[in-house]
């Protein structure tokens, strides 16, 4: 085992960093992708200085390590690109304070309204259809809506 570690070799750390990315590309997870990172850097160091191989293990772990707080600052980054959008995912909780039309009158407290391509169920009062009507409140798949 000793006599592996030994012949440790700036190609084999950039065989291993390109291995470790495309094994990324099979299994995405993100997290192969920054040992692949290492182990590419690994590499290149190792062109410019030749260090031993227990320096370039030490080298390896080290930037493995620095790799996770660079990803969780990366993801965080990110993550502030949905604030710009706060009702993604959440259609119906966008909906609410919109005025629409009945397509079909509320009766017995229960009635359809279209929004776009969609046909959804509304509760309220008693309404005539072609009426507008504001939505006041979203549960699911189940809009409540009031006199606009």
């Amino acid at each position: 085992m000793a006599e592996m570690f030994s012949t440790l070799g700036t190609w084999n750390w950039l065989i291993f960093g390109f291995i470790l990315m495309a094994l990324e590309l099979a299994a995405p997870g993100v997290f192969l992708f920054w040992l692949g990172l290492a182990a590419l850097l690994v590499g290149l160091l190792s062109f410019a200085i030749e260090p031993s191989w227990q320096t370039q293990l030490l080298m390896f772990a080290v930037f493995a390590a620095a790799a996770v707080p660079v990803w969780r600052r990366l993801a965080k980054s990110e993550g502030s690109v949905s604030q710009s959008n706060p009702f993604l995912n959440k259609r119906t909780e966008a909906l609410i304070g919109r005025v629409f039309t009945l397509e079909k009158p509320i009766v017995d407290g229960a009635g359809t309204v279209r929004i776009d391509d969609t046909v959804w169920r509304v509760a309220g009062p008693d309404t005539p259809a072609g009426s507008r009507v504001r939505i006041v409140q979203a549960d699911g798949a189940s809009l409540t809506v009031a006199a606009a």
